[in-house]
This record gives structure tokens, C-alpha cells and sequence, in this order.
């Protein structure tokens, strides 16, 4: 069996530890229900041979908006629904850390495997993060340019699912109490409900914190110690705050009297009711430790992979011929990789697609 710092290590054993361990910020996530899975997709692609890219069904839906009046003397016109399809593609990632004497440089005497799965659990999360908003990225960064079925969608979606304040002067460009609430109408009407979770700068935080609008939760650990995250609610809807969030410089502009200071423009995320598929399949290996005694006098490496489907729901990811392995997170964040699901004549409405964004100067 491997050693970890001169430890029996079991691959199997550490990777169930690490999943046990407590991470609030994914927990939020999963409840929420803005991340989640496709069950087609995941049959496609979670086998471990090298399965990268799938297309699975995407159904129409059927309207009641055109029903024919009965008046015994017509007959019944008939359609059908349109069946699409959606592109999901697999990422991979990898890492190791290697230490001359792991365990006792990072616990300072504390069990060596809760201390190190904790920060595993977390580095896990991180990833999830970073590969979300690079999905997010490359759909509002969607090519909105061409008479094709497509590029008319993206169009349109991009437009009503921004909204835009960074122009307005003083507090206006600020989000406030109606912020979010008219963000959400923009997007998908009289669908808003199924918006379930906000991903905001600190910045923008801040300024809703001032204004008494977040309520903060709060997470106990297994010492009954109560502590806050950074995580809170807005108008009933999670709240996730991390500054690796888009956040635009703007040069000031003009002189004298005209002059305009600079300002940066900030973007707020908002997502609904499985928004975005981020399911993790796992890897063969997922865990691997190995164990070096002669550099440095003797030292450790954890080798970590993950593998995950990336999707997003309405929007089908178009894999480029030079995507062969694994996507990355500039694959992700590539809006010409990403289109709105059509059959080339039509795309479905884009009040289907629960994505909105805030940009604002805070």
C-alpha cells in the first residue's frame, strides 16, 4: 500500500473522507438548485474510456397559447413538438502537491487526513467555481452577429438577460432594493421564480450590506462553534460572493467640466432551477500518492483528478475540431463555442433559459 508522509494511504478510503467533509459553500450550491445534472448526458459520457463530447435530446414544448375553438363544425388541426439537441462536453482536470514532510507542515500535530481532505474538499469547490463562471462567460459572450437562427437568439438573449445600470450616474448605477427583482422580469417575465441563486463581487456585496438587503447564514462546525460564510440571501434567492467575479476598469474620460472619472463596472450572475450542469463523474484514478525517499531527504506526492460534464440548460456547447482531450476553462469561456439550442430555422424562446446577468458600478 502507498505511503502518505511514511501513513498507509488508500485511495479509496481518502476520496469517501474528502466528500464527507463538510464544504458549505457547495452545500449551498447543490440546495439551491441552479447546479445540477443531465441525466442523458451523464449516461453518455460518464464512463471512464475516454468519453469527451455528447449530443443528447432537448424537447420542445407544446403550447396552449393557439387552441382551436370547438365549434362542432371544425376539424381539429394537429401539431407537433420540435425535438433539438444539446451539446455537453467533459473537462478534466488534474493536480499534485508535493511536500518534504506533508503532514507535519500543514497540521501542526492535528490528524494529518482531516486536515488535508479539508483542503482538498475546498480546492475542489474552487475549481467548480472558476469552470462556472467561465460557462457563464461564454454564453453571454455568444455570437450576436448574423441573420441565421442562432445568431438571432443569441442576439436576443444576450439583450434581455443583461441588465445594464453602469451607465447611470450616482446611485442609480448602484444595485439597490429593486435591482435584482427587475433583472429577473427582464430575463424571464412572469417565469422569474425559478431564479434560485446570485454570484456577485464583494464590491457589489458591500453595497447591498449597507443597504441592510443581505442576510449573512451561518455554518456549525462539529465543535458547535457557529460562524458566518460568504454566502447570505437576496430576496429569498443564495447568495455566493467571490471577487474572481468580472469586474471591468473604465478610463476616465474628457476634461475640465466634462470630465467623467473612471469607474469599474461590475457583473452579477444570476442563476435558476438547473441553470448550469457541472456534474462531477470522476476519474479513474482520482486519488494517488507516491512517495519519494531520496529527494530532499524524503518526500510525498498527492496526485488529485476530477472529471466533469459541463453544460448549460437551453444552450448547447458546439465542440470545436481542435477540442480533442479535455475542455478548458478558455474552451469554456469561448462565446463561439456555445449556441442556443435551434434546428437551424428556429431556437426556443429565451425566457426557457433561467441566466441573467447585473452589470453595475458596484
Amino acid at each position: 500500500m502507498a505511503k502518505f508522509d511514511s501513513k498507509s494511504f488508500n485511495p479509496q478510503a481518502f476520496g469517501a473522507y474528502v466528500n464527507r467533509i463538510p464544504n458549505a459553500a457547495k452545500a449551498e450550491l447543490a440546495r439551491s438548485g441552479a447546479v445540477g445534472s443531465n441525466e442523458n448526458a451523464r449516461g453518455a459520457l460518464a464512463s471512464q474510456t475516454g468519453s469527451l463530447y455528447a449530443r443528447v435530446p432537448y424537447f420542445g414544448r407544446i403550447s396552449g397559447a393557439t387552441s382551436q375553438n370547438n365549434d362542432g363544425a371544425t376539424d381539429i388541426a394537429s401539431t407537433n413538438t420540435t425535438t433539438y439537441e444539446q451539446g455537453f462536453v467533459v473537462a478534466s482536470r488534474m493536480d499534485a502537491w508535493t511536500e518534504r514532510s506533508f503532514s507535519k507542515n500543514i497540521t501542526a500535530g492535528v490528524d494529518f487526513m482531516d486536515n488535508v481532505a479539508a483542503q482538498i474538499s475546498d480546492y475542489k469547490q474552487e475549481v467548480r467555481q472558476s469552470m462556472l463562471l467561465a460557462m457563464l462567460a461564454g454564453v453571454f459572450g455568444m455570437q450576436t452577429t448574423g441573420t441565421d437562427a442562432a445568431a438571432k437568439a443569441a442576439k436576443e438573449f444576450v439583450e434581455k438577460h443583461t441588465y445594464d445600470i453602469s451607465a447611470n450616474t450616482g446611485e442609480a448605477a448602484l444595485v439597490g432594493a429593486d435591482t435584482l427583482n427587475r433583472a429577473i422580469q427582464r430575463a424571464c417575465g412572469d417565469n422569474k421564480n425559478i431564479f434560485k441563486l446570485v454570484v456577485m463581487h464583494s464590491e457589489v456585496a458591500t453595497n447591498l450590506e449597507n443597504l441592510r438587503l443581505l442576510k449573512y447564514l451561518t455554518y456549525t462546525d462539529k465543535d458547535g462553534v457557529q460562524r458566518d460564510l460568504a454566502l447570505a440571501t437576496w430576496n429569498g434567492r443564495t447568495v455566493l460572493i467571490d471577487d474572481g467575479m468580472p469586474a471591468e476598469a473604465v478610463a476616465a474620460t474628457g476634461s475640465g467640466a466634462s470630465a467623467v472619472p473612471g469607474y469599474t463596472k461590475y457583473t452579477t450572475y444570476v442563476l435558476g432551477d438547473g441553470a448550469i450542469v457541472l456534474d462531477d463523474i470522476g476519474d479513474s484514478v482520482p486519488y494517488e500518492m507516491n512517495r519519494d525517499p531520496k529527494t530532499n531527504g524524503g518526500q510525498d506526492t498527492l496526485y488529485v483528478r476530477d472529471r466533469y460534464i459541463c453544460g448549460v440548460d437551453g444552450i448547447s456547447f458546439e465542440k470545436p475540431a481542435s477540442l480533442t482531450a479535455s475542455a478548458s476553462n478558455t474552451d469554456l469561456s469561448t462565446g463561439a463555442n456555445w449556441q442556443i439550442i435551434n434546428d437551424g430555422e428556429k431556437a426556443i424562446p429565451h425566457k426557457a433559459i433561467a441566466l441573467a446577468r447585473i452589470i453595475s458600478k458596484g
